[in-house]
C-alpha cells in the first residue's frame, strides 16, 4: 500500500507572533516548541520506511525536515506547488487583517498583489496529483496548514475546503493512502471556484 504521510511544518516565530508569510524569501525560523514538535514527528514516524521527503521553499518546512529525520538519508524534493498562498500586500499582516480581508471577499478574489484561495487550491491539487503519478511507495510531505486542511476536508468529502477540520496542529502527522489522496484532489477540484 501506499502512503502519503503530510505534516503541517513545526511551530515558526510569525505562528507564535500570529502574522502571515506567504512569501518564500521571508526567513522565519522555528521556535524552540516548533524544534521541539519536529523531533516529536520524527520520533512518531522512525518506524516508517519512507522513499523521499517533500518539503515547500519555505525554510521552516525544510528546517522542520530536517530535524524529524536527523541525518537520515533521504531524497529530499522541494515543491514549490505546496508553498503558502502568497498574500500579496498582506505580508507579515495579523492574522486578524487576513481574516478580515478574506470575510470581506470570495475565495476567487486574489489577495491584492498576491493569489486567491480558489488558485492555491487548484495550485495544491496539481501538487498532490503529481505525488500520486511520483514512484513513490511511501512519502513524507511537510507543508502548511492550508494544503493539508484542504486535502483532509476534500478526502472526508466535506463541501467546504476550509471544514470541518480547520485549525491543524504543527508537527503532526497525517496519513492518507492513494485512495484517499486521489479523493483529496478530487474534492480540491471540485471545490475549488465553487465558493467551497
Amino acid at each position: 500500500m501506499r502512503l502519503f504521510v503530510i505534516a503541517r511544518h513545526g511551530q515558526s516565530m510569525l505562528n507564535l507572533a500570529r502574522r502571515v508569510n506567504g512569501d518564500p524569501s521571508v526567513e522565519v525560523a522555528l521556535t524552540e516548541q516548533g524544534e521541539e514538535e519536529s523531533r516529536q514527528l520524527g520520533a512518531q514516524l522512525a518506524n516508517v520506511p519512507f522513499d523521499a521527503c517533500v518539503h515547500t521553499r519555505f525554510g521552516r518546512t525544510r528546517r522542520t525536515v530536517e530535524i524529524a529525520l536527523d541525518g537520515l538519508s533521504l531524497p529530499l524534493v522541494e515543491e514549490p506547488l505546496l508553498d503558502d498562498i502568497d498574500v500579496g500586500e498582506l505580508e507579515g499582516e495579523t492574522i486578524e487583517r487576513y481574516r478580515e480581508w478574506k470575510r470581506a471577499h470570495g475565495r476567487g478574489d486574489p489577495f491584492p498583489g498576491g493569489e486567491s484561495l480558489d488558485a492555491a487550491a487548484r495550485r495544491y491539487s496539481e501538487a498532490y496529483r503529481r505525488l500520486l503519478s511520483a514512484e513513490y511507495g511511501s512519502v513524507l510531505v511537510v507543508t502548511h496548514e492550508i494544503p493539508l486542511r484542504y486535502a483532509l476536508n476534500a478526502s472526508a468529502g466535506s463541501d467546504r475546503l476550509d471544514g470541518p477540520a480547520h485549525d491543524i496542529p504543527n508537527a503532526t502527522p497525517y496519513v492518507f493512502d492513494e485512495q484517499a489522496l486521489g479523493r483529496a484532489v478530487a474534492g480540491i477540484e471540485r471545490l475549488a471556484g465553487s465558493g467551497g
